[in-house]
């Protein structure tokens, strides 16, 4: 019988329930999908936490892959066989599951050459990485990044996509074992936020001038030393929040230190364009069939154990990408 991950009620990973569930037959416009990979993102906690504000009991899990086993009506673009990936935030909330119902308007075509490991690692992080690279900020050779997290999922792959466009790309990490990782996968300079002043050794690496453009992920507690990293008129992209919310603040703060930019992309928003998401997609694909960007998978869980991945996940022991496998 299809099984599923759902909550009843937000709070810590002890929420999370593995049931037996009814799927049925797909409707107009969507399919039905048996699943071979499920991606773990730190995303996911926020809906299970009810920071992303999701109706009672949910789903969880917003990116998976596998093959078509069933079409509705109307849909005309796949058809049962068919392998396909795809990724969201509310309108694709479900993901943990082996089965389930899904619009075919928010899935991608497979490529032969992308198994569907490999799939569940990089769909959300690595369009996310495409829109990052390709869409936020108009990069020229020679730029120069700071990456928080540098060791994590969409660390590995922004900073390998980095390098191809010829960035000097400076990370973050929490331990010697992720300075490692992140230098195998392109980090030219890694900062220890353990022990050391990020902003400060940023200013050294870059010769007093700071980056052009900073990938935050963490949020609260990297914020000001973020804005502190920057050379002037540079970029701050807030790209999550695992250390919490950011602080209000008064605009003022970002001409003071430089008349600096600021902005929080959504996946949603960047991938809302088909046409476009369906090149990013492609864009990706290529670099990873063709081995241009490795992708790693340091982690693998049954799906009955998403407490126990969650709490992994939180306690920051995954490095690079996690999955799901069924």
């Amino acid at each position: 019988m299809p099984k599923m991950t759902r909550f009843y009620a937000v709070g810590g990973p002890e929420v999370l329930r593995y049931e037996d569930v009814e799927v049925g037959d797909p409707g107009p416009g969507q399919v039905r999908l048996r699943q071979a990979a499920v991606a773990l993102n730190f995303a996911d906690t926020y809906f299970r936490t009810g920071l992303y504000p999701a109706p009672l009991p949910a789903g969880i899990g917003s990116d998976a892959c596998g093959t078509v086993t069933a079409v509705g009506a109307g849909v005309t673009g796949f058809r049962p066989g068919d392998r396909v990936t795809y990724t969201g935030a509310h309108n694709t909330l479900g993901a943990y599951s082996t089965e389930r119902l899904i619009n075919a308007s928010v899935l991608i075509r497979l490529p032969d050459a992308i198994g569907f490991e490999t799939a569940a690692a990089i769909t959300m992080r690595g369009l996310t990485a495409a829109y990052l690279m390709r869409r936020i900020h108009d990069f020229k050779a020679g730029d120069s990044i700071l990456l928080h997290a540098a060791a994590g999922g969409v660390g590995l792959l922004v900073s390998q996509w980095a390098k191809l466009q010829g960035l000097q790309v400076i990370g973050t990490v929490s331990s010697q074992a992720k300075a490692e990782v992140a230098k195998a996968h392109g980090c030219d300079h890694t900062i220890n936020y353990s022990h050391e002043d990020v902003a400060e050794r940023v200013r050294a690496i870059t010769d007093g001038q700071g980056v052009n453009v900073v990938f935050d992920s963490v949020g609260k507690d990297t914020f000001e030393g973020s804005l502190n990293s920057l050379k002037r008129r540079g970029l701050m992209v807030c790209v999550g929040t695992a250390s919490g919310p950011i602080a209000p603040f008064n605009p003022q703060l970002l001409a003071m230190k430089g008349s600096l930019f600021l902005t929080r992309p959504a996946s949603a928003d960047y991938l809302a364009d088909p046409a476009d998401k369906a090149a990013l997609a492609s864009e990706l694909f290529e670099h990873v069939a063709q081995g241009r960007i490795r992708v790693d998978i340091s982690k693998r869980y049954e799906l009955a154990d998403a407490v126990q991945a969650h709490r992994d996940l939180e306690a920051r022991k995954i490095i690079g990408s996690a999955i799901f496998t069924i």
